[in-house]
């Protein structure tokens, strides 16, 4: 089994910047693809970013690009989303999930329980 924590999240105004956090335990955290999803208020989960086990590899949704950095830690078993120039569509809440591959993450096993983040205008 694999537990994911999320924190970070809070208000803060447009143009801001907040950094999430997603702390794993369990099974080898190295191992595992990593992703953040984001779901509004009356719409679906949708992806946000990912990264692969190694860090290697990273991907995002277009509408984060260059605005936000997944990145990971694998000593200190956590991932984080650094989010920049927060805009209030960004409002939502954000879920980190874990997977054997980024392919896999949008049906992972293992999820966070979600961390809110609002953005005012």
């Amino acid at each position: 089994q694999v537990q994911l924590v999320e924190s970070g999240g809070g208000l803060v105004q447009a143009g801001g910047s907040l950094r999430l956090s997603c702390t794993t335990s369990g099974r080898t955290f190295s191992s595992y693809a990593m992703g953040w999803f984001r779901q509004a208020p009356g719409k679906e989960r949708a992806f946000v970013a990912a990264i692969s086990w190694g860090g290697s590899s990273t991907y995002y949704a277009d509408s984060v690009k260059g605005r936000f950095t997944i990145s990971r830690d694998n000593a200190k078993n956590t991932v984080y989303l650094q989010m920049n120039s927060l805009k209030p569509e960004d409002t939502a809440v954000y879920y980190c999930a874990a997977a054997s591959t980024v392919v896999l993450l949008r049906t992972a096993d293992y999820w966070g329980q979600g961390t809110q983040v609002t953005v005012s205008s």
